[in-house]
């Protein structure tokens, strides 16, 4: 019985490989029928990618464009790459030709004006962006819309939409997002003397988002705007419990409320404290500039000793050399000087703030990335302690 069914198989073998060259040769004829279908240029264009010659490729495929109008994938991806490519006037040129196509389906409208709305975000046309996607608003591409909507309006400080715009979005907006929009608001009113729909705002950012650092700092600042320097230190020492690590961008605050209320040393001890808990460059430069006044260079120098000590970094090793200086003897205070300037040569770099998103550098705190736009995304911290905590 084996030897029969081995048999058999014997027997099916060359069926099963006719059947499959069979299948084969018609797929080849579909596949040679189709590509004798397809223009010239789109295998040049295909030829001059593969050899890295993105310019002669696009050119190609432009070409392709022209000659059969139902290539409208084709349009889509020669218009998505021009944008990539910072070309945006030739991809606005490329949406625009298909959103003017009379025969065009109606989906295939909408998302070509999805696109040319990108492009002209892309080229900072705000105007133009915002009006397109504002077309959108009530179809399939409402939520893509929302989303460049949301851009534009932080792009343009228009933080009343945005926060309205952002409740419809609770996937894509965070409530720290929608914190910190709120904390924009404030800090406008702020400056107007607006004090009751500033510390409205705050309360509301509050309530989107407990730990935010900006909404207690705002509220400290309304409240010494009214006189208020005891409710101002409380509102400031609050973002010990929020996020210690940003204490240092209200040292000086509560060192100034604190002189106001004739407290000094009161306020020089809670800053020392928070020192010795949380060390810092930027606080240890401010309880430095304290010690020195109160104290005298020798206490302030053992001070910066023993935070490098702790902490050793270039950036406290030069803040170590200009503490050290007032002491020296002037037979040695010129190789002091000269090895305080090799320093400095160093740390200039060191001593930035860096995104934690796109790590864009710079020398003053934002809340806000200038180069992709995230919130709270600078560590209130220099580049050096940043990298030394990873």
């Amino acid at each position: 019985m084996s030897d029969l069914f081995a048999y058999w198989q014997l027997l099916l073998i060359p069926v099963f490989f006719a059947l499959g060259w069979g299948a084969a040769r018609v797929d080849m004829r579909q596949v040679v029928h189709e590509s004798r279908a397809l223009p010239r240029s789109y295998f040049q264009g295909l030829n001059f990618l593969l050899n890295e010659q993105p310019d002669k490729a696009i050119d190609s495929f432009l070409e392709v464009a022209k000659v059969d109008s139902q290539t409208v994938e084709l349009h889509f991806a020669l218009g998505n790459l021009f944008r990539r490519r910072g070309e945006t006037e030739r991809a606005i040129r490329m949406h625009q030709n298909l959103i003017d196509r009379a025969d065009l389906d109606e989906s295939v409208r909408l998302h070509a004006l999805t696109e040319l709305g990108q492009d002209f975000l892309k080229a900072g046309l705000l105007d133009r962006a915002e009006e397109i996607f504002n077309k959108l608003l009530g179809t399939s591409f409402a939520e893509e819309a929302k989303r460049h909507l949301l851009e534009i309006y932080q792009a343009e400080k228009e933080w009343q939409k945005a926060v309205e715009l952002a409740r419809e979005l609770p996937g894509v907006a965070t409530q720290r997002e929608i914190a910190e929009f709120h904390c924009e608001l404030a800090a406008s009113d702020i400056m107007r003397s607006r004090h009751d729909s500033a510390r409205a705002y705050l309360e509301r950012a509050i309530q989107e988002d407990r730990k935010c650092v900006r909404a207690s700092l705002l509220l400290g600042d309304l409240l010494v705007q009214e006189g208020q320097s005891q409710a101002a230190i409380e509102a400031w020492q609050r973002i010990e419990q929020q996020d210690p690590a940003y204490l240092a961008l209200v040292a000086q605050r509560l060192l100034d409320a604190y002189r106001k209320l004739e407290r000094r040393e009161e306020g020089i001890a809670l800053l020392r404290g928070y020192l010795e808990r949380y060390p810092s460059l930027d606080l240890l430069e401010v309880v430095y500039q304290l010690v020195l006044e109160n104290e005298g260079t020798e206490v302030a120098y053992r001070l910066v000793r023993g935070e490098l000590q702790r902490n050793p970094t270039l950036l406290g090793l030069e803040k170590l050399m200009s503490a050290r200086l007032p002491l020296t003897s002037p037979e040695v205070r010129p190789d002091v000087e000269l090895a305080k300037s090799i320093i400095h040569g160093y740390t200039q770099r060191l001593s930035r703030y860096r995104c934690n998103n796109c790590g864009f550098k710079a020398r003053q705190f934002y809340w806000r990335c200038p180069a992709c736009g995230g919130w709270e995304s600078y560590p209130p911290r220099r580049g050096e302690e940043f990298d030394q905590s990873l």
